[in-house]
């Protein structure tokens, strides 16, 4: 069966302005979403915009993929009075309905993940015609009228003896072909439940919704990781290698400046078969050959959603995370070192990256930083001999 995904996405937003495009921990929103889609069993996965910016964004960095598609959504689909409804059939319309399972996904729900969206499309193939995810609140529902919705307050129940309510988070709706094109709406028929965890219920409308989710997202990804022996190397350029500076001329860059003593580093690293790799935001012919001299074969540059090539690579070329160290100085790099094994930064990196950093090292970009990082992880794997 043909699944595909849907992630419909508005250039406006009432709440936020460009809320689907502003960063959560360096990514944008949408991203989150996108990327865990590009991993599950969908076979495809459409978003539909009427932003330019992010449509150039998906066809710019994300060509180690041929599952994402974009597709332009109409304005009177992406009006604040048009139903999400409207913008799903009207696409559908555009595809003449040519698939067996349709999945729409928020923007809005960063914690969705590959897994749940597996489950979704399995409650379809097993039978239901539509899936909706929910969350369970063992709040005390009441109505205006004073009246109780899910409990008896003359037997007010303990929390571990309440089952609570379930109620929808908007993450993930699933449906059939047949149930979509005849009821025209997202659910219907005999409709199956996917319980996700409370934290996907969050609200995402205000600033401090966003400070709130960010740092439950960085937990999540913590508390996943099991520090091994550290095997790859990962590197930012820009305020890593160099102090941050760049030399411009009329004509474009001109310079930047590198420690020596970084490469020695490097060198040995390499002769403990550490691979190293760099992965940077710019596109600079200074890097390339730098690196070049460096013999670091493993360059990935204008890279904007490094989380998401760090995701592609950790299957494609089977790295374990884990094993993974990452140096980065700022937001961009902040969701990669949430996930790898150990994270570094330079002593004068931004504030919110010393934070979250497992090690803050005592030199400073281009200026020795990448070589303690170097003798830290030797230090390190020596207790795995």
């Amino acid at each position: 069966m043909k699944a595909i995904g849907f992630i419909p996405l508005r250039k406006n937003s009432k709440e936020i302005p460009g809320k689907n495009k502003r960063k959560l921990l360096g990514r944008p929103l949408f991203s989150w979403v996108l990327i865990e889609a590009v991993f599950s069993n969908l076979h495809e996965v459409f978003v539909y915009t009427d932003d330019s910016d992010i449509r150039s964004f998906i066809e710019d960095h994300y060509k180690w993929t041929s599952k994402i598609k974009v597709f332009d959504r109409s304005e009177e689909s992406a009006s604040d009075e048009a139903s999400t409804e409207s913008a799903m059939l009207e696409f559908c319309n555009k595809i003449n309905f040519e698939f067996d399972i349709f999945c729409l996904l928020q923007a809005t729900s960063p914690f969705t993940g590959r897994e749940n969206i597996n489950a979704a499309i399995q409650q379809i193939e097993s039978g239901k015609d539509s899936c909706l995810s929910v969350v369970r609140t063992h709040r005390f529902i009441w109505d205006e009228n004073g009246t109780p919705k899910n409990y008896d307050f003359t037997k007010r129940p303990r929390r571990q003896d309440f089952e609570g309510s379930l109620v929808e988070n908007g993450a993930i709706y699933c449906t059939t072909q047949d149930a979509l094109n005849k009821t025209k709406n997202r659910i219907s028929g005999n409709i199956g439940i996917l319980e996700m965890p409370q934290e996907s219920y969050t609200e995402l409308d205000s600033k401090l919704d966003w400070s709130i989710i960010e740092n439950i997202l960085l937990s999540k990804l913590q508390s996943g990781r099991l520090p091994g022996r550290i095997h790859h190397l990962f590197l930012d350029v820009d305020g890593v290698f160099t102090d941050g500076r760049i030399l411009y001329s009329k004509n474009g860059e001109l310079a930047k400046v590198f420690d020596m003593r970084d490469g020695m580093g490097l060198e040995i690293l390499r002769q403990d078969n550490i691979e190293v790799s760099v992965m940077t935001s710019e596109n600079s012919p200074l890097v390339k050959e730098r690196m070049k001299k460096l013999k670091i074969d493993n360059v990935y540059s204008g890279v904007k959603d490094k989380y998401g090539l760090l995701q592609h690579l950790s299957i494609y070329k089977n790295l374990n995370l884990d094993e993974v160290a990452y140096l980065g100085d700022d937001v961009n790099d902040m969701a990669c070192m949430g996930r790898v094994g150990w994270s570094m930064t330079p002593h004068n990196a931004m504030d919110e990256i010393k934070k979250i950093s497992d090690v803050v090292l005592t030199s400073e970009s281009g200026s020795g930083a990448i070589r303690e990082a170097c003798r830290f992880i030797t230090k390190y794997n020596k207790r795995f001999e």
